[in-house]
């Protein structure tokens, strides 16, 4: 996929809500951030099945060359096989600093995909968690030049957040692909089945579940959310942004009654907007 057609991609979702009122120079990192974060989920995803380890095992490839060519002395020339989603880090990566390996854990949640398909314990999906979602959060520090172990903590815990709101809202999509984000521990406590999940609407015990799910992502969201107030200028509104997607995310959820099988939970954009005005103003 062309990196104009993954980029279109964005405003569908929760994370880049923020994107718009940034800065040009931020706005093309964190696209460029994000072209090669869908272009991974997508090899991930969407590449023939048979195919899908060596195209990432590519994507890995050129990655290397490109943090190779800038340790060289500038980014990649023509005569490098570089991808367009990677060269469009070239930038990013020399003028903020970025660490390969952030870019690297990325690509192994969309290798442990293809191998793993369900999570026995909450504590196995949160080391999901830490390869799929919380680089991006640390990613975006870097983009900002406001990276410190501090804020990296915080904003782990968001980004897990966020990424645990993604698999709620999409957990009869990933049924689909052959894949359960709910802890099988969780489930069994709850008295749910994959036969659960498989049905058209979701029944009592599920959407006990989801609301206990959805309590989890809440928590970590706002632990984490207190990262906003120790930011300034465009890089709280932009980490505001990011909280306000993962909070509005779960109220629709909520607003669905907890009924992830029927249909996918979206939030409005008026919600949207009125979490991140709220996050910015209160820090958290």
């Amino acid at each position: 996929m062309a990196p104009q057609a993954v980029a279109a991609k964005a405003a569908h979702e929760n994370f880049p809500v923020a994107l718009r009122m940034l800065p040009r120079t931020y706005r093309e990192h964190l696209m460029a951030v994000y072209v090669f974060a869908r272009t991974a989920d997508d090899l991930g995803d969407q590449a023939p099945a048979a195919e899908r380890l060596a195209l990432l095992a590519v994507l890995e490839a050129d990655l290397r060359a490109l943090y190779a060519g800038l340790g060289d002395g500038g980014p990649p020339d023509d005569s490098m096989s570089v991808q367009a989603a990677i060269a469009g880090l070239a930038r990013p990566v020399r003028e903020c600093g970025i660490p390969m390996q952030l870019f690297v854990d990325l690509i192994r949640a969309n290798q442990q995909d293809q191998v793993v398909g369900r999570y026995q314990t909450f504590e196995d999906l949160a080391g999901y968690c830490r390869l799929s979602a919380n680089p991006v959060g640390r990613i975006v520090l870097y983009v900002f030049g406001s990276y410190t172990d501090e804020r990296a903590e915080q904003s782990d815990y968001v980004c897990t957040g966020l990424q645990l709101a993604e698999h709620w809202q999409d957990v009869a999509e990933d049924l689909r692909a052959g894949r359960i984000y709910l802890p099988l521990d969780d489930m069994s406590v709850h008295g749910c089945s994959e036969h659960d999940l498989a049905a058209r609407h979701a029944g009592p015990m599920v959407r006990e579940l989801m609301a206990f799910e959805v309590g989890r992502a809440r928590s970590l969201i706002d632990t984490g959310a207190p990262l906003i107030g120790s930011l300034r200028g465009a890089a709280r509104a932009a980490v505001a942004g990011y909280v306000a997607g993962g909070r509005a995310a779960l109220a629709a959820i909520e607003a669905a009654e907890y009924d992830v099988m029927a249909t996918t939970p979206r939030p409005g954009k008026a919600r949207t907007v009125a979490e991140l005005a709220r996050a910015y103003v209160r820090g958290r």
